[in-house]
């Protein structure tokens, strides 16, 4: 069975980012959301993206947004990113505008966050106007990063025609049991890799690639807890 891609988000500092993507990492994201703890400024993301390609050419920069206005369609354009995941309340129109205004060089993925097994009926809209879904936890007044995951038997029949990425408590301990249960394209790991929000813990994000990659054990206490969801 093919592994799932594996992308790291909430990045900040360039050095950490070169690191990060040394470990054999398939994305880093970065966040474009002034009210997230992992905020990262527009000038200060060419240096992060510039240190992740040197580091792997073949990791892709990702920029997290939510509900861009027309006004910042130069910055979702350009900066280092091959890729633009919507994480606001986005329609299925303005996906299609986005996908139109920014063109082949940029891909779009969006993230939908899911409360309850119906929410995933509205991934089926999106399938013809961007690239991927990335599935998140929903929780009122925060739009991601809160570690909370969605119930595993909620997703046990999603399959989308386009590629999909599961997010919300990816960690070593959680992510055994994500893979014996579901195959997605892609898992996004964030809060549960990290120190402090933006301040990724070496560690465990090496524990988490080669668990993802199928090179390693899940930990004692991940065999013994109860399963993730």
């Amino acid at each position: 069975m093919a592994r799932p891609q594996l992308k790291i988000c909430g990045l900040r500092q360039p050095d950490q980012a070169s690191a990060v993507a040394a470990l054999g990492v398939d994305a880093i994201g970065v966040i474009a959301v002034e009210r997230s703890p992992r905020f990262l400024a527009a000038e200060r993301r060419p240096a992060l993206f510039a240190a992740m390609q040197t580091a792997n050419p073949l990791c892709r920069g990702v920029l997290v947004v939510a509900d861009p206005g027309d006004d910042r369609l130069a910055e979702l354009g350009e900066g280092g990113h091959r890729v633009v995941q919507l994480h606001g309340s986005e329609s299925v129109a303005r996906c299609r505008d986005l996908r139109q205004r920014l063109g082949a060089g940029v891909q779009l993925w969006k993230a939908l966050r899911i409360g309850s097994a119906d929410d995933l009926v509205k991934a089926q809209a999106y399938t013809e106007v961007v690239d991927a879904l990335l599935l998140d936890a929903w929780v009122e007044g925060q739009l991601g990063g809160t570690g909370r995951a969605i119930p595993l038997q909620w997703l046990q029949e999603f399959r989308p025609s386009l590629p999909w990425w599961l997010a919300g408590g990816i960690g070593p301990e959680t992510v055994g049991a994500v893979l014996e249960t579901l195959s997605p394209d892609g898992l996004d790991a964030s809060s549960r890799v990290e120190l402090s929000p933006g301040d990724k813990d070496l560690a465990r994000v090496a524990a988490l690639v080669r668990l993802v990659k199928g090179e390693g054990t899940r930990p004692a206490s991940a065999r013994t807890a109860a399963p993730i969801g």
